[in-house]
């Protein structure tokens, strides 16, 4: 059975895509340019717990990011020892410990975003702002449905 056009083209535009993103010098340059020092596997941890409203368990990071345990662990271990997490008792278990993101960590995740926006602003600067809207809300509704679907077909743990 072939797949149809448009499913094709869009496999291959988030190919790229996700390419892009995931490059070790894209990461490097990024955060040099931020004056971060934060290694890219730390960097979705960081990401995800400055975008989560409380702590979060290990389990439920590892779930989140589609990666095992341990290598949640070891990252946030790292994060912990440069000051960008720390771990916090778990409210609704004793034996358990969640992790929040500090202070430094927050404004490390900031100064990355900032220069990895005004990437995307310059790249995108002859764009219109409707388009631009556009492109961000199509990417919400398609990565909502993307969720949506592994949730329903038993593909992630949350």
């Amino acid at each position: 059975m072939t797949a149809p056009e448009d499913m094709i083209e869009l496999e291959r535009a988030l190919t790229r895509i996700s390419h892009l993103l995931t490059r070790a010098k894209q990461h490097e340059r990024t955060v040099g340019e931020a004056g971060v020092a934060l290694d890219r596997a730390g960097a979705p941890i960081l990401r995800l717990l400055a975008d989560s409203p409380e702590p979060v368990r290990l389990g439920t990071l590892a779930d989140r990011l589609a990666v095992e345990a341990p290598h949640v662990t070891r990252q946030v271990q790292r994060l912990e020892r440069a000051g960008l997490v720390a771990r916090v008792p778990d409210p609704d278990d004793g034996r358990a410990q969640r992790v929040r993101i500090t202070a430094e960590g927050a404004d490390a995740v900031e100064c990355v975003r900032a220069v990895a926006r005004r990437g995307m602003a310059e790249a995108l600067a002859e764009w219109s702002d409707e388009d631009r809207h556009r492109l961000a809300v199509l990417c919400h509704r398609m990565v909502d449905d993307f969720l949506r679907h592994a949730e329903e077909n038993g593909m992630f743990g949350h």
